[in-house]
């Protein structure tokens, strides 16, 4: 058997949300006209609502470019994420002027989920989160928070830090070639604490798809290395995989990761690298 259940939906929940099961990053753009094109033709194909950015990616260029995709596309149909920087949490004041400009920048009231982007040294972990929720939540300037970049000892302070509001996501690098604390103890915790994990580099920059058991496994069912390393991930319970892409051909690939579920003895293989 599997580690995990095998989860068929391609809706995972995110609070009281559901969000497509692959959503899309915006880190490291190099084309940022082309990247918006995509970004506009994963939106309309229906199958991807679900976006990913950040106040630290392009120094705010990433949330301008998310920003113009919300305004192409409309508002309502996109489930957007950012973060902020970890820094920005020394004081409420600099935390709401971040919110503020993430906000100004994306072109948005609301955002439907902020992150701390990774934990602050020096700060407590609890202190980090009470400041987010009263700020993000308390304030109006996010629907939902998280967290990024947390252990599961992290995680678990951070679980019992709220007041009010939930923790609903910690976004973690995971992918079939590097599991090992996500599946062992943050995925289960999560599990247990109904949070969703979203999985940021989940293709490796393209090591996934040179890797000989995923490349043995995509043969045998008729997919493409990219697309058996992403479902592994969506197979999960509670795991949104996040791929960037600026290019319509591997936004069609990715999007073929959707929609079927390796078959439990696959699944098993892929556990073993």
């Amino acid at each position: 058997m599997p580690l995990f259940p095998v989860d068929p939906s391609d809706r995972k929940p995110i609070g009281g949300d559901s969000v497509s099961a692959i959503g899309l990053g915006t880190w490291a753009i190099r084309n940022p006209r082309r990247a918006l094109e995509v970004l506009v033709e994963a939106v309309e194909t229906g199958l991807v609502d679900n976006i990913d950015t950040a106040e630290m990616y392009g120094d705010g260029a990433a949330e301008e470019l998310v920003g113009e995709l919300l305004r192409r596309v409309g508002r309502d149909r996109v489930f957007v994420t950012t973060k902020v920087l970890p820094w920005r949490l020394r004081s409420p004041e600099e935390l709401e002027r971040a919110l503020r400009a993430s906000l100004r920048r994306l072109g948005v009231n609301t955002v439907d989920l902020v992150l701390i982007h990774w934990p602050l040294d020096g700060l407590p972990v609890a202190e980090q989160v009470r400041r987010l929720e009263r700020v993000a939540i308390g304030r109006g300037y996010a629907r939902y928070i998280g967290v990024s970049n947390f252990d599961h000892q992290q995680l678990e302070e951070a679980l019992e830090a709220t007041a009010s509001a939930e923790i609903v996501v910690n976004q973690v690098h995971y992918s079939v070639l590097h599991r090992g604390q996500v599946e062992e103890k943050i995925l289960p915790l999560a599990l247990r604490s109904n949070v969703t994990i979203q999985a940021y580099t989940p293709l490796e920059r393209g090591l996934v798809a040179r890797h000989p058991v995923v490349k043995r496994v995509a043969e045998r069912l008729g997919r493409t290395p990219v697309q058996v390393a992403l479902n592994y991930l969506i197979s999960r319970p509670r795991v949104v995989a996040i791929p960037k892409t600026e290019q319509t051909g591997h936004l069609q690939e990715i999007l073929g990761a959707m929609g079927w579920r390796l078959p439990v003895e696959a699944l098993e293989e892929l556990e073993k690298l």
